[in-house]
């Protein structure tokens, strides 16, 4: 079956449905995503959306934490850009309906700033520590109630379609949509559209623990690679250093504003040891801590280190923390008068789809946005709530261009999907197989401390499957399982193959073989690009 947009916006969270709320003034926008409309990284986040709000703060102070949380490696004019757009996107979620937590007994309302690690100053805007859910709120009844919107649950996107592949070779290339399959179903759809928008959000589930929703599979990342588009930066993935330990806490994360708020890491002999790693201690950016954790939990092979907000008033924990204080109830743990067991998990990508100021790919008519996105932003590692902000600022600049788009141009005819010889699997035991496998040596070999040998181990194991999984694609009839491997083990690739690049020890990425910074020789992005023709980043990048 096909369908016909005026735009395609692949994903659901802050990013994809900003986008598609603008664009439908302007034409027809179907929203496609891989479960229900609410599932989204977006709704996981607590902290909240940093911008400069504060008479005490300043642009000049938000830019300069940004540029040094990114390690030499952000792009100045992208964070000047993002910082100074921030506060006009908040009040246009607060304009949605967004009930952000405002100061108690002010006579002017003002919002609740809170504070986390690598800010100099309290600027994080937050809707109590539920931030994202309350974002999903708003967005979710401003899409559904539009006319404009059409919304398909349970698809998942199989792969773009672009103009060299089925029409004629352009330089640039252009994308015209997507191939989509319905889950319910198991058919596949041709959905067509003059600009097309991939919001699917990171990679951490590559990883064997991480932060990040089941959805978490690179989906955009990989499709827009698979097309030929510029991919960056993707040895920078963030692991936060503070995810809930406990069997059954899947993907519990301790948000970063409880450090904020003057919570202390402690090993299990209840000793303070931030203060060896950074003279900011506990506040000190994210691969810093979670570095330190990971060095004390190998060196003295224990499982967890904990976090102890306990030398805060019980009342304030609560009113400050309602949901993390009754997640963690719920797994035994009262905060108010027991520290949290907490380990580092893989949280958020740095890296992604190369896109310029205006969320445009190195593919015409492709935008890439929030966390898909390799905007420039973040550099080597992301200032704790700079993605919800970033993803705010670049749905509005992408929407802007894109409507560009919705011209007189006819959509091409393009074949709807061939099944060719196909058939139903019996062996669905391979794609649990190799799932498991990629992310526990992801985990081992490309997790918080790399080495040359861990490296050279994991490119010979994604090399194999790599070949299995091609050869069981093009065998079997898709499923949306078949569909999250085959995304899966092209991100492991491309960062196994970024971080090989890289021979030096930077923000997020730490070799053993390479301790030190090197800005002499590496102070540049690295880029993926199979036609090297793509310059969002000016001359500033190694180019694979």
């Amino acid at each position: 079956m096909e369908f016909k947009f005026d735009f395609l916006v692949i994903g659901s969270g802050l990013a994809g449905l900003s986008f598609a709320i603008k664009a439908s003034q302007y034409g027809k926008v179907a929203v496609v995503t891989k479960r229900e409309l609410t599932e989204s990284t977006t709704r996981y986040s607590q902290g909240g959306i940093a911008s400069v709000f504060s008479e005490e703060d300043s642009f000049e102070e938000h830019i300069r934490d940004t540029l040094e949380a990114g390690a030499g490696l952000c792009h100045k004019d992208i964070v000047e850009t993002v910082v100074k757009n921030g506060p006009e996107r908040v009040e246009e979620l607060v304009g949605w309906g967004a009930q952000f937590t405002k100061k108690p007994d002010t006579e002017d309302v003002e919002f609740d700033l809170g504070r986390e690690g690598g800010h100099s100053r309290r600027r994080i805007i937050h809707a109590s520590d539920i931030t994202g859910k309350e974002l999903i709120r708003v967005l979710k009844e401003a899409a559904t109630k539009n006319p404009s919107i059409s919304i398909y649950e349970d698809h998942i996107a199989v792969d773009l379609i672009t103009q060299s592949k089925f029409i004629k070779k352009t330089a640039p290339d252009i994308c015209w949509g997507a191939y989509v399959l319905n889950k319910k179903g198991n058919t596949v759809h041709t959905f067509l559209a003059k600009a097309t928008v991939l919001a699917t959000g990171g990679t951490g589930k590559v990883y064997l623990y991480t932060s990040n929703p089941d959805i978490s599979t690179g989906d955009g990342v990989a499709m827009a690679y698979r097309a030929g588009a510029a991919i960056a930066n993707m040895e920078f993935v963030q692991f936060h250093p503070t995810c809930l330990y406990h069997p059954e806490a899947k993907s519990f994360l301790i948000s970063e504003a409880v450090r904020g708020e003057g919570a202390v890491l402690r090993l299990k002999s209840g000793k303070r040891f931030m203060d060896r790693y950074h003279p900011l201690k506990e506040l000190a950016p994210r691969d810093v801590v979670a570095r330190a954790i990971d060095t004390e939990l190998k060196e003295r092979g224990d499982e967890h280190v904990y976090l102890d907000i306990t030398n805060k008033d019980a009342g304030f924990i609560k009113k400050r923390f309602p949901n993390i204080y009754k997640h963690c109830l719920e797994f035994g743990f009262d905060m108010t008068r027991d520290p949290i067991p907490v380990v580092p998990a893989a949280h958020y990508t740095c890296g992604g789809v190369l896109s310029d100021i205006d969320g445009r790919t190195s593919i015409k008519r492709l935008y890439a946005i929030g966390e898909t996105a390799c905007t420039g932003l973040h550099g080597a590692n992301r200032l704790a709530s700079n993605s919800l902000l970033e993803a705010s600022v670049f749905a509005h600049r992408a929407f802007l261009k894109a409507i560009d788009e919705i011209d007189e141009t006819a959509l091409p005819a393009i074949p709807l999907w061939d099944v060719g010889g196909a058939t139903d699997s019996e062996e669905m035991v391979v794609i649990t197989q190799n799932w498991d496998e990629i992310r526990r040596f992801m985990w081992n070999y490309v997790g918080v401390v790399r080495s040359n040998k861990r490296l050279e181990r994991a490119k010979r194991r994604i090399d194999l499957l790599q070949q299995e999984i091609r050869e069981y694609y093009w065998n079997f009839l898709l499923t949306s399982d078949l569909v999250e491997l085959r995304n899966l083990a092209t991100v492991a690739e491309l960062v196994i193959t970024s971080a090989i690049m890289r021979k030096e020890s930077r923000g997020l990425h730490y070799n053993l073989d390479y301790p030190e910074r090197n800005d002499k020789e590496w102070k540049k992005d690295t880029v993926i690009d199979c036609n090297k023709g793509f310059t969002a980043f000016g001359k500033q990048a190694l180019v694979l």
